[in-house]
């Protein structure tokens, strides 16, 4: 699929320093006369359940399944879980897979929206709730992910069952 999930972040590198200490763009001038430039927030579209359904079952092989009850729905690729939500919370959340660092990052990013897992490992799930602060495209990639992750742990035939070494170089 594609490579890491890109994040709204523009960074600034101080001057004469190539390659040098970075830090976050807040768009306010600084010493010197030099402006950060900032990332405009456009208006935001929050996922609906139905997209968060669907963008689960479009990633090849993935299936629903409800082994909790039928409120919670599991979404697994080969038998492995990469997604669960309850799609008729209110907020809405869903649990993602997540590298351990991004992980961190995105809490840290979106406090209020990206948490711990809720009952799951904390180092590598997310609980992400679906709202304004998180830009749907954002959700998505996160989707994309996590299926990513469980996908890139199985066997190199499964891999090649699902198309994904395909999907991926291409």
């Amino acid at each position: 699929m594609r490579p890491a999930l890109l994040l709204p972040v523009r960074w600034r590198v101080e001057a004469g320093a190539p390659g040098g200490p970075r830090e976050p763009c807040s768009g306010e001038p600084r010493p010197g006369g030099r402006v950060a430039l900032s990332v405009l927030a456009p208006t935001v579209e929050v996922v609906t359940p139905h997209e968060l359904k669907s963008a689960c079952l479009a990633m090849p092989g993935a299936r629903e399944e409800f082994p909790f009850d039928e409120s919670n729905s599991v979404f697994k690729v080969a038998g492995k879980l990469f997604a669960i939500s309850r799609l008729d919370a209110d907020p809405l959340r869903v649990s993602l897979k997540c590298e351990p660092d991004l992980a961190v990052y995105l809490r840290t990013s979106h406090p209020d929206a990206v948490l711990p897992g809720y009952h799951l490992n904390k180092r590598h799930w997310n609980t992400v709730v679906v709202n304004a602060t998180v830009p749907d495209h954002h959700v998505r990639d996160m989707i994309e992910d996590s299926y990513d992750l469980v996908v890139a742990g199985l066997p190199k035939r499964e891999q090649q069952e699902l198309d994904w070494l395909k999907l991926r170089q291409g």
